[in-house]
């Protein structure tokens, strides 16, 4: 008899536990990728289905450390579902983080026009214009890989008429205000120790900065003042322990900022308003 959808999810969360934190969770997303269905519908109907040939490669994959977003080609964040490959940075929950304080700072209004420094899979470009629909934006990257990827984001999204996409440097040859900035960047220790689904997959490039994780604020903090239009804020994220440090950098840049707390209570970004 044909091993079920039920029965291998719990073999698969077994084989996984040694490897991931949310071994269930991991099994389900797999299961529910190699079905082709949503995995709310596989949970309530298809358990008792004869569970498809190839999900014990998946596992395989997984229990290898490659992360699920990659072996299933999404993540969900915000309210939209982004397609992410190799090239990208995975999309965290934590980085919502930047996307709700921008919320409590516009309102329902929204602001008008949006940037994002290095968009990467263009998560929080599209969430904004998601959020707002009269809003339109540009993402900027230097990896052509993240261009390429956040293009078609767009485009599943149907958000190209209002998100333009760049191959660049931070915000190099822009020379207009925005509402709101957003900049997700590079903030990792280059000798810091990473789990190896992220050491070994995610893309180096947007993960380290510098010796002490923060080149790129460096550089950023002279910038964001000059791309701010009154009454505008930027969202920056941060990684632990870096708040005091990128204050310090923007008050040397003239600028004010404030710290913005993420769900378990930690420092995840700075707020700067224009």
């Amino acid at each position: 008899m044909a091993e079920t959808v039920r029965a291998a999810l719990t073999r698969a969360a077994a084989i996984l536990g040694a490897s991931s934190d949310t071994a269930r969770l991991d099994a389900e997303l797999l299961m529910a990728h190699a079905l082709g269905v949503d995995r709310g519908v596989m949970l309530i109907g298809w358990q008792d289905m004869a569970a498809p040939a190839d999900f014990d490669a998946l596992v395989l994959r997984r229990r290898a450390h490659e992360p699920v977003a990659y072996i299933i080609g999404y993540r969900d964040f915000w309210t939209i579902c982004l397609g992410v490959s190799p090239g990208v940075l995975i999309p965290r929950p934590d980085s919502e983080t930047l996307i709700e304080a921008a919320v409590a700072h516009f309102g329902a209004v929204g602001p008008r026009r949006v940037l994002d420094l290095g968009t990467g899979s263009g998560a929080l470009l599209l969430a904004a214009l998601a959020q707002w629909p009269k809003a339109t934006g540009i993402g900027v990257d230097s990896s052509p890989a993240a261009v390429r990827v956040a293009t078609a984001n767009a485009a599943r999204l149907g958000l190209m008429e209002r998100a333009e996409i760049r191959l660049g440097d931070w915000a190099d040859g822009i020379d207009e205000r925005f509402d709101l900035l957003l900049c997700n960047p590079p903030y990792v220790a280059t000798d810091a120790k990473l789990p190896p689904d992220v050491a070994h997959f995610e893309p180096p490039s947007a993960l380290f900065a510098g010796s002490d994780g923060l080149e790129d604020y460096r550089r950023l903090a002279p910038r964001i003042g000059g791309l701010l239009t009154r009454g505008g804020v930027a969202a920056v994220e941060i990684g632990a322990g870096q708040a005091r440090h990128v204050l310090a950098l923007l008050e040397g840049a003239g600028l004010a900022g404030s710290v913005r707390y993420d769900l378990a209570g930690r420092e995840r970004a700075i707020l700067v308003a224009g």
